[in-house]
């Protein structure tokens, strides 16, 4: 009997469609004949492979056993998958049987010798080149990429999260890797149900922003700037008060950066940060100036991303310099000659990316709990401070902290934590987290601040942060314009007569059925392919992909959903070239 007798096809197919998988199975130099020595045909007849025990993984249970129930769950068609363990492929095989051709698979698997030896078992270069099945890298930064292409998946149908439980015999990196990626989805189904909901209203505030961010400046400039200081991001977390003391005798010595939301916090505690920084684009932020004190204000840049309400720049009393963020218009007009950041999800995230960027030689977390003290989410001054949350099951959760004491945090601070978490483990300079009894940190040094201060890491090294903070003042000089030539004409023409053909071919639904879904592909072709207009263009973008990707069937009311999408391309469009016009600078 060969025992792999497809692995040589599979790896070429592979190779051939430019899969990352092939790379980095090669790079683990997988043990050939371990794989040899663990693929055995168990006493009941079956392909199976020898654990350490020396036992095989299905002698116990057979495979049907784990997998009888498996399917593509609620709406198959327009769904995905995500596998966790791949053993000798009955359990992905099952999937890639018992699922719509539609119903994207991905599989994880941490070891390449098992990897190697599932595809040796099974042909699978149709599902490979159909692109419903996908080898991934089992790493965060892939995975998340990976996760975030599966928009239509999440919006029109379910991400399923399946653990191969026969793998997990092997050892725990299994249910790590399961808990990383449930991490991952959840953090993308926030990220998604973001963007539906907002994401109209934060490239829209970029638009009317967008002149006045030229005139206010640019950061390009501060880049690798901030080498040997010290930066302290001061957050909003119940534990600041206790420390407010401690840090303001430390003041001038290291960099201190706080959200703007903070502001009335840390004016509260006598604590008088470097800047501050803006990323919400919630017109909730504008309550902010009923707590600020304008006057300490006013000689305090504000770094704002061009996403927030443009009211909240006009108000704001002190010095104000872009930022601009990746997923609007700057992500392809700007990102040859200015920065273009990923934000991320929370302010702090920003504010270490950012600082990461200006390159500090080390950071300190304070005020970051992510959890209640008591009562309380947040410490006083903040917009959120005086409300007594009660613990509710549905939207809360119970954890321990670093000593062992159960505590009360958030769906939405355990993203955030996580997230921070992620970006920790890739950061070039230490980070300390002064901890304060909420939630633990991951890959934060837990630090006090008389040992913070004893080991030197509350202060900059000579000059340097004398320097960057003038490089901050010097950021503050209008940017020329970019080249902008109007697009909505050519756009109306195009879409109206995509309409006009559609509304001939609806006439005769039975008989039209596949040029009509021809139109549809062609018609979200044409709106994804300025990317300078795609990120206003979001929902229309989902929506349309709705239509062309995921009917089976169209009926008379799809002709109504494409007029409405039509509609606000257009309006879109129109507002766009408005904005960014010859004219708009005029005014600005």
């Amino acid at each position: 009997m060969k025992l792999f007798p497809h692995l040589q096809a599979n790896m070429e197919t592979l190779d051939r469609l430019g899969h990352k998988i092939v790379a980095w199975m090669a790079a683990k130099k997988p043990d050939e004949q371990r794989i040899k020595d663990s693929v055995f045909v168990n006493r009941h007849g079956l392909l199976d492979w020898r654990l350490a025990s020396g036992a095989g993984m299905f002698e116990q249970v057979p495979p049907q056993a784990f997998y009888r129930a498996w399917d593509g769950g609620d709406k198959p068609h327009t769904s995905a998958t995500i596998l966790v363990g791949c053993n000798l492929g009955y359990g992905l095989n099952h999937l890639l049987t018992n699922t719509p051709d539609s119903h994207k698979i991905i599989l994880v698997e941490p070891h390449p010798e098992l990897l190697l030896a599932c595809l040796g078992q099974t042909d699978y270069r149709p599902f490979v080149e159909a692109k419903k099945l996908h080898l991934a890298l089992p790493e965060d930064d892939y995975l998340w990429e990976l996760i975030k292409n599966l928009d239509l998946q999440y919006v029109y149908g379910v991400i399923n999260l399946r653990a191969d439980l026969p793998s997990q015999q092997i050892g725990p990196e299994y249910a790590a890797l399961l808990e990383r990626i449930r991490g991952r989805v959840e953090n993308f189904a926030v990220e998604m149900n973001t963007l539906r909901s907002r994401q109209d209203v934060m490239v829209g505030n970029e638009l009317q922003n967008f002149q006045r961010a030229l005139a206010d400046g640019s950061l390009a400039g501060l880049a690798g700037t901030a080498a040997g200081v010290g930066a302290v991001i001061l957050g909003a977390g119940p534990s600041l008060p206790r420390f407010a003391p401690e840090l303001r005798r430390d003041r001038g010595y290291a960099l201190y950066a706080t959200a703007l939301q903070t502001m009335p916090t840390v004016q509260a505690l006598d604590l008088v940060p470097d800047f501050c920084l803006a990323i919400d684009y919630d017109p909730s932020m504008l309550r902010i100036f009923d707590r600020l004190d304008l006057d300490k204000a006013a000689n305090v840049p504000l770094i704002y991303s061009t996403k927030v309400q443009p009211d909240l720049v006009r108000r704001y009393p002190g010095p104000t310099i872009p930022l601009w963020t990746i997923g609007g218009m700057a992500t392809f007009a700007l990102k040859d000659r200015e920065l273009v950041l990923d934000a991320g999800g929370n302010v702090s995230l920003t504010l270490i990316r950012f600082l990461r960027w200006c390159g500090v030689s080390r950071l300190v977390l304070a005020g970051q709990d992510f959890a209640w003290q008591g009562e309380q989410t947040h410490a006083a001054g903040h917009h959120a401070a005086g409300r007594k949350l009660r613990f509710n099951p549905k939207i809360h959760q119970k954890i321990k902290n670093l000593h062992g004491e159960t505590i009360i945090t958030s769906a939405q601070f355990m993203a955030a934590k996580r997230e921070l978490e992620l970006d920790i483990r890739k950061s070039p300079f230490p980070i300390f987290n002064i901890y304060g009894g909420g939630a633990v940190i991951e890959g934060a040094e837990v630090a006090d601040l008389e040992g913070l201060r004893r080991r030197g890491l509350l202060t900059s090294a000579p000059g340097s942060l004398e320097r960057f903070l003038a490089g901050l003042r010097l950021c503050r000089e209008r940017r020329r314009g970019f080249d902008f030539e109007p697009r909505s004409h050519r756009w109306s023409s195009s879409l109206r007569n995509a309409e006009k053909r559609l509304t001939k071919l609806f006439r005769n639904l039975g008989k039209n059925q596949g040029e009509i879904h021809g139109l549809f592909e062609q018609a979200l072709l044409f709106i994804k392919q300025d990317p300078l207009y795609l990120p206003y263009l979001f929902n229309e973008v989902i929506n349309l992909s709705g239509l062309a990707k995921t009917r089976q069937t169209y009926e008379p009311k799809d002709l109504s959903e494409f007029r409405k999408i039509e509609k606000e391309v257009l309006r879109k469009v129109r507002e766009i070239d408005r904005c960014l016009g010859p004219g708009s600078r005029q005014a600005a």
